[in-house]
């Protein structure tokens, strides 16, 4: 082996490509989703433009590079590549989000053209950071010892691949941006480029002979191929499903995002290193790689029954902790009980078909790119696939689905194994394989469906149990949705493992009141889009105002309003079948982003702003090209929730909002005297409500409806509807002087609001910011009778 003494030198190498390749495709995928959308759609397209380019890269180097080249120094240019690229991205982005709302369209033009924009960004440093790994493999040779380091250097670059994920996760991003964490990202390409131009000064490299590059491969290396494809391909769709789980147990913020790829990483790191030091001193690394794929099929029982049938029931009630650095200690403990064995042998199984298709002499560069690209192709397909499977037969299915795989891949790889033996032994074998398919049978059918209670209450399943009968629990595309009765006839909608809308008194007259005062503030709502469906609510208060002639509910998952929704019809007037209202299956910002209409009005009832994601939802930037969407006179309405939320989260969102909208106001909702959640409303111009022409107009009787709607909540007139006002932004500016501002490059909401998913902090929250409050004389207009009605009304308010 070339150079010993410096193989230790280049895994530390490795493990700085890993860290920055992890940081890139955190902060590439925020970029590019607020560009493409965050809808299965887009995370597919995302995905697979990601893995394609690596696997692109893995195949080309070797034939493209010559061996004669110095690997260093080439491994040292490919890193250096990747750093301009990664800074080329980060400024070219707003050049390529114009281009791309300029030109995208719907239906499968408008999914290609996502292609192209995530190929155009992403193909380029995605295939030189899958050449990084073939090109250092050229300075090794392809002896059992020598495969051995590719594992090791595999297992490193996972290694640093832990270290980004915690790294962009929990700080980088948390308290800096995407711009910071991009540059420190360069700058590890910039460290390990460096390192490696003076190693390949200092060390010698032999050169190759074509001779080096016909050697045959190894007999029956097909099936070895197929196996590792099949890994690869059990392995993502095994973290695409079981994200999915965790999210709803830990709830679904960045960090345990972040959590749940670091513990993936870190078994396939145990795995790569211990299948590396395995695979020296074995004679048959095949029968090892095949044992790893029979026991996988136990490990993904093992992950499935945790995931289903224990974690849920862990008798643990978050609320308790004092500290959610507490939280994020005990779901790493979680997810590593549940998820390390599985992810230990699917890293065991990278460097043992390394081993299991080396021949002396071959080219590393194209042993390792072989392997390598296999791999990435089948994890592309398990991707892709997974959602496929949970959407159409749900996460069961797809988790015996992958224990049947499992086994069909270790029984191919067993098979060359036992050619050439003799009949008896035949026979024996034969016996063990039936048993161990019969096995493998067995463990899918033990898989159970996942709970209700997981997906309605999340990571308080265990405090809720037997407190609702679950009357509809789906999993769609994007989401895992339930509907509960309670046994007061309480209905509930489920969505991130929470109850997202009731049929409770408090909830009803949020959602009524955003739905209303959407509707009411502007002169003439005609056109109105309603941003996320939910149970229906809000959209049915905006579809029964009769000056309202078109309603578009721009919805990310499917199943919410063709399902959903219907359980409330009671409640929400059947929103969904009135012929005036239009369901957009799309992310909202990027229906949006995309759209040439303009509305009169906007409300927005996203996801807990704590949800990955849903803080696009929430920023500066979006409320701009929300203003941009209004016409003359319009109003946007957003609901904020000070439950599950801490300070800092809740003046974010206020804080923000009237940086776009400066004479935004908000109105308070109570819950047994005390504040629970908010509606904040902007205009482009200052706001006048004239109160009694808008009483006038609830007792007209064209509008019935909409005054009977406002009875059911509590509010007899318009004096009581009003009188729920709370602040305006010019009166709030000393509460808020220390908001952060929750931008398109920092998204700071959702860290912000990730810290606070467990605190019930709502009547301390409502208070202090009533404290800076006083009563708008600007703001509302009347008759003094109305007026002093409203000024009484407003200082006897609950929470006051």
């Amino acid at each position: 082996m070339t150079s010993r003494r410096f193989l230790p030198l280049l895994l530390l190498l490795f493990v700085g490509s890993g860290c920055a390749a992890l940081i890139y495709e955190i902060v590439w995928f925020q970029l590019l989703e607020l560009v493409i959308g965050s809808s299965a759609i887009s995370l597919a397209v995302l995905l697979g433009t990601f893995m394609g380019g690596m696997c692109l890269g893995s195949l080309v180097l070797s034939r493209v590079i010559s061996p004669r080249q110095h690997p260093l120094r080439v491994y040292a240019c490919l890193e250096l590549g990747i750093g301009a690229i990664g800074v080329l991205v980060l400024f070219g982005m707003p050049l390529i989000g114009g281009i791309y709302t300029a030109w995208s369209g719907s239906g499968i033009a408008g999914i290609v053209f996502r292609g192209v924009i995530a190929g155009v960004c992403l193909l380029p440093p995605t295939v030189l950071m899958g050449a990084t790994l073939p090109a250092i493999s050229r300075w090794v040779e392809t002896t059992p010892k020598g495969v051995a380091w590719l594992g090791f250097f595999y297992g490193g670059n996972i290694g640093g691949a832990v270290v980004g994920s915690l790294l962009a996760g929990f700080y980088l991003l948390r308290v800096y941006d995407i711009a910071t964490a991009t540059f420190v990202a360069v700058g590890l390409n910039v460290t390990v480029a460096a390192l490696g131009f003076l190693l390949a000064n200092a060390t010698p490299h032999e050169q190759k002979t074509a001779a080096h590059e016909v050697v045959d491969r190894a007999p029956d290396a097909w099936s070895v191929y197929l196996v590792i494809a099949m890994s690869g391909m059990t392995a993502l769709a095994a973290e695409v499903i079981w994200t999915r789980l965790l999210s709803l147990l830990f709830g679904a913020t960045t960090y345990t995002f972040s959590l749940i790829l670091a513990v993936f990483l870190i078994g396939l790191g145990i795995g790569s290193t211990a299948g590396s030091a395995l695979s020296r001193g074995l004679a048959r690394p095949r029968l090892a790689l095949g044992a790893c794929q029979l026991l996988l099929c136990a490990a993904i029982a093992w992950t499935a029954y945790m995931l289903t049938e224990s974690l849920p029931y862990w008798p643990i009630n978050p609320q308790i902790s004092s500290n959610v650095w507490f939280n994020f200690q005990l779901d790493f403990a979680r997810c590593l009980w549940a998820v390390l064995p599985a992810a230990i042998l699917w890293g065991a199984s990278f460097p043992l078909a390394l081993a299991s298709v080396a021949s002396p002499g071959q080219d590393p560069a194209r042993l390792v790119g072989g392997v390598y690209a296999a791999n990435t192709v089948g994890a592309i397909i398990g991707a892709l696939g997974a959602s496929v499977l949970v959407a159409w037969r749900g996460s069961q299915f797809a988790d015996q689905s992958l224990i049947v795989v499992s086994a069909m891949a270790a029984l191919l790889t067993l098979e060359p194994v036992y050619a050439g033996a003799d009949r008896r032994k035949t026979r024996f074998q034969f016996a063990l394989l039936v048993v161990a398919a019969g096995g493998a049978a067995m463990l899918a059918r033990s898989v159970h469906e996942v709970p209700g209670l997981l997906v309605g209450y999340g990571r308080y399943a265990a405090t809720r149990v037997g407190q609702a009968d679950f009357i509809y629990v789906g999993e769609g595309w994007n989401a895992s949705v339930a509907v509960s009765r309670l046994s007061d006839g309480t209905l509930n909608y489920h969505n991130a493992g929470k109850v997202q809308a009731s049929s409770e008194p408090q909830d009803m007259r949020l959602q009524r009141m955003l739905g209303h005062l959407t509707t009411l503030i502007p002169e003439h709502p005609r056109s109105v889009l309603v941003i996320g469906c939910g149970a229906g609510v809000t959209a049915g208060a905006v579809s029964i105002d009769p000056n309202v002639e078109s309603e578009t509910i721009a919805e990310i998952e499917p199943l919410v309003p063709s399902v959903v929704s219907t359980y409330f019809g009671q409640h929400n007037f059947n929103v969904v079948r009135n012929p005036k209202v239009h369901v957009r299956i799309d992310d909202a910002r990027h229906f949006i982003l995309t759209s040439r209409e303009k509305f009169d009005a906007v409300t927005s009832d996203p996801l807990d702003p704590w949800v990955k994601g849903a803080a696009m939802l929430y920023t500066r930037e979006f409320f701009e090209l929300v203003k941009q969407h209004l016409n003359p006179g319009g109003a946007v309405t957003l609901f904020v929730q000070l439950y599950e939320s801490n300070p800092a989260a809740v003046k974010s969102e206020i804080g923000t909002f009237f940086e776009a909208f400066p004479h935004g106001i908000v109105w308070g909702n109570t819950n047994n005297g005390v504040g629970y959640d908010l509606v904040l409303l902007g205009q482009v111009e200052p706001t006048r409500i004239d109160i009694d022409k808008i009483q006038a107009h609830l007792m007209s009787p064209e509008m019935a409806p909409v005054a009977e709607s406002l009875r059911e909540i509590g509010f007899n007139s318009a004096v009581d509807l009003f009188s729920t006002y709370a602040g305006q932004a010019p009166d709030l500016k000393g509460w808020l002087q220390d908001a952060s501002i929750n931008r398109d490059r920092n998204l700071r909401l959702q860290y912000l609001a990730g810290l606070g998913l467990n605190l019930y902090e709502s009547g301390s929250i409502y208070a202090d910011m009533l404290a800076y409050s006083r009563f708008p004389e600007q703001l509302f207009v009347g008759s003094d009778a109305q007026m002093q009605l409203l000024r009484e009304s407003i200082r006897r308010a609950p929470g006051r």
